[in-house]
Parts: structure tokens; C-alpha cells; sequence
């Protein structure tokens, strides 16, 4: 009978301690199911959909966004593919909202521009005629005034004869007809000497023309020389017209991807946001009295736009009134 019942508890013991041994292996195999099967959802989900939302992402900027500024985020960080796709499509809302905006606005924008066409040439034009009519009719023959009078009537031929340049630039530029003459050339030697040939109007105006730093290396850039020379005047002119006394104006470069990152900034009055959307449009002016008395034709900003954008790039204005103004725009890097 002892034998009996030790036989008996023997096995089932025995068979206890294989049932536990199969629990255990059951639980095991679950949980490599289950890390196999959420390896391989991770990879399909994640992997394959990040994959496809920057795939759609590079579309859509390709497509529609060629000529937008890269945004300078540190380039050792990883980026949220999903975020920088909505920033993109909600930046292409945007630009396309302006678009209709603009399209409405359009007619009404010609007819204001042919206005301004009109007023700007009529200015000079009646100024020769009232000085050359006072010569005609005695003036000639007095001292005190014959000289005077032809110095203001060349000073009004003069402004005439920029007005037609600068329409013909944009004429140029628009049409097509414009060739590049893409040269690889350092950008920043060239800031550095336009702040040399306009360090004495911007000393009119106690205005510092400074780089955010030494740049002591090269910034080679890829672009027609002569027209990026005529954007950074015009952008470094504007800067010293609307900059306040004892201001600061200040050029950096930042290298971004295959692209050159170019800051113009001052600490003058600004720019209204209402007035921020025009502000590469012709003949608008923010400030139409300082502007014609400071002797601008109000093509400058449009011309500077219709030069970035026959490379391929574009230009961005920011500004807050009493803060200052800071004009961004991207120039394809070169080694």
C-alpha cells in the first residue's frame, strides 16, 4: 500500500512539474510572438509610413515649393516627418490663399501701378519743363539762378533716366530675356566691399555696416555676380534710407544643406504688417513722401525679387515696427 501511494504521488508530481514547464514555454512563445509581431508593425507602420510621408513631403516641395527659403533648424537633429509635411502643406495653403488673394486683387493693383508709372514720370518730366521754361523766358541771363536751374534740371534728367533703367531691368527680367552669367565668387568679400563703397552715406546717418562675424574663410556661392551685386546694394541702400540714426545695419550668412542662407537686417523703424505683403511690388511705398525725398524709384525691392527669382530662389521680409526690418533670401552654396 506505502508503495502504492509513493508511486502515485511520484507521478503526479511529476506530471505537475511538466505542466508548469509547458506554461512556461507557452508564456515564452507569446511573448516572442508578440515582440515579432511588434518589430514588425513598428517597421511597416512607422518605417514604411515615415518613409512615404517624406516621399510626399519632397513632392509637394519639389512641385510647388522649389523657391522656399530651407528653414535653418540645427542640422544634427532628427525631424518630425510628419510635422515638417504639415508645415509644408500649411505653408502651401498659404502661398496659395496670397495667390487668389492677389488675382482678386489684381485689376485693381494695374490700374494703381499704371497710376504710379504715370505719377513717377510726370514728376521729373514737368520739373525739366518748369526749369528750362524760367531759363527760356530771362532766367538765362541771370546770375543768380541759370546755374542753379540746370543743375536741378540734370538732377531731374537723372532720376528720369534710373526710373527707365529700372523699368527695363524688370521688363528684361520678366520676359526672359535675361541671361544669367552664373560664376562661382565669394559673397562675403563682396559684402565687404559695398559696405567700403557705402560706408560714407551710411556715416551720414551714424549708421554701423556691419557682418556677424569675421568670415576670415570664403563663402562661395553660385550666382551671376553683377545682379546678386545689384540686390545687395539695394537691400543694403534700403537699410541705410529707413535705418534710424546711430542704427546698426548687419549681413550673415548661414550654410544650409546645398544652399546659402543671406540675412540683411537692421534695427530701423519697420514695416507696418499691412504694408509687408507689398513690399516687392512696383512703385508701392511704404513712406511715399521720405521715399521721394530720399531719391529711390520704387523699383528696387521688385527688381531685387525678380533677380532671386530667376535663379530659382526666393526672398522673404520680416519686420516689426520700432524693431527693424530683416530681408532673407537663399543663393545656391558652391565649394
Amino acid at each position: 500500500m506505502n508503495t502504492f501511494v509513493c508511486l502515485a504521488g511520484f507521478f503526479i508530481v511529476n506530471k505537475l512539474g511538466s505542466f508548469q514547464v509547458d506554461i512556461s514555454y507557452f508564456i515564452l512563445s507569446v511573448f516572442i510572438c508578440f515582440l515579432c509581431a511588434f518589430v514588425t508593425l513598428y517597421y511597416f507602420y512607422f518605417v514604411e509610413v515615415a518613409k512615404n510621408i517624406n516621399t510626399l513631403s519632397e513632392k509637394i516641395r519639389s512641385r510647388f515649393l522649389t523657391k522656399e527659403i530651407p528653414q535653418k533648424h540645427n542640422q544634427l537633429e532628427e525631424v518630425d516627418s510628419l510635422i515638417e509635411l504639415e508645415n509644408r502643406v500649411d505653408f502651401l495653403i498659404e502661398s496659395r490663399q496670397k495667390e487668389l488673394s492677389h488675382i482678386e486683387n489684381l485689376d485693381s493693383y494695374r490700374k494703381e501701378y499704371l497710376g504710379n508709372v504715370s505719377h513717377e514720370l510726370k514728376t521729373p518730366v514737368f520739373n525739366i519743363q518748369g526749369y528750362v521754361d524760367t531759363l527760356i523766358n530771362g532766367g538765362l541771363e541771370d546770375p543768380n539762378i541759370n546755374i542753379d536751374y540746370l543743375r536741378r534740371a540734370e538732377k531731374s534728367i537723372d532720376r528720369l533716366i534710373n526710373i527707365i533703367d529700372d523699368l527695363e531691368t524688370i521688363t528684361q527680367l520678366e520676359s526672359g530675356d535675361l541671361q544669367l552669367d552664373l560664376e562661382t565668387f565669394d559673397i562675403a568679400a563682396l559684402c565687404k566691399d559695398l559696405y567700403s563703397s557705402l560706408e560714407l552715406n551710411a556715416s551720414k546717418r551714424n549708421i554701423k555696416l556691419e557682418l556677424a562675424k569675421k568670415y576670415d574663410k570664403p563663402i562661395y556661392v553660385k550666382a551671376d555676380k553683377f545682379r546678386i551685386r545689384q540686390v545687395l546694394v539695394n537691400l543694403i541702400t534700403n537699410s541705410i534710407k529707413y535705418g534710424k540714426d546711430n542704427g546698426t545695419t548687419v549681413i550673415s550668412f548661414s550654410p544650409l544643406n546645398n544652399d546659402m542662407i543671406i540675412e540683411i537686417g537692421d534695427n530701423g523703424q519697420g514695416i507696418e504688417p499691412r504694408h509687408l505683403p507689398r513690399v516687392f511690388e512696383r512703385f508701392y511705398r511704404v513712406d511715399k513722401g521720405r521715399s521721394r525725398e530720399q531719391g529711390g524709384t520704387g523699383l528696387g525691392l521688385a527688381i531685387v525679387k525678380h533677380i532671386i527669382d530667376v535663379h530659382g530662389k526666393s526672398i522673404k521680409a520680416e519686420s516689426e515696427p520700432g524693431v527693424g526690418t530683416k530681408f532673407t533670401f537663399s543663393l545656391s552654396a558652391a565649394e
